[in-house]
């Protein structure tokens, strides 16, 4: 006797379960969305092919989560590359900034250089023409005393 009465519980707690089920189905059918939905034609396909219709369910709830993780995987990247884009061209302007900080030191610093060995040559050279030829500069007057360079002729005459 106690196998049948479990037989019994079992089956008024099929039933039980079977009319909530119902329940939940008929007020899913009954939303306005899924209404609409099962208006169009996949709608009607799928509602004529119950096995693809959970085919589909399950697939598309079972494809949820690594359709999720993807997309968060692929919105974390983006970000992470924006953020090192950044960085990286920070680093890049600030590499550039150095090379054209030394190329631009160099450049005034041979100037300088170039400058400098100019004017010595310069110097010099009118310093070796006021003493060698004086008549070229000066108007054509002759000032040795100025001059400060003595040449050989005066050196005899004195």
């Amino acid at each position: 006797m106690s196998v049948e009465m479990e037989d019994g519980r079992s089956v008024t707690e099929f039933q039980q379960l079977w009319g909530s089920w119902t329940t939940q189905l008929n007020r899913i059918h009954d939303d306005p969305k899924v209404a609409l939905l099962m208006k169009t034609r996949m709608g009607q396909y799928l509602s004529s092919h119950p096995f693809l219709a959970l085919t589909v369910l399950l697939f598309s709830a079972m494809a949820a989560l690594p359709v999720g993780l993807f997309l968060t995987f692929a919105l974390v990247t983006v970000i992470i590359l924006a953020v090192v884009f950044v960085f990286f061209e920070v680093f890049l302007l600030f590499a550039g900034g150095l090379t054209l900080l030394c190329v631009l030191s160099g450049i005034a610093l041979f100037s300088v250089l170039v400058s400098s060995i100019c004017n010595v040559f310069y110097i010099s050279i009118s310093n070796i023409l006021n003493c060698y030829y004086p008549h070229l500069t000066k108007g054509g007057k002759v000032r040795r005393k100025e001059n400060g360079c003595e040449t050989s002729t005066e050196k005899g005459t004195q």
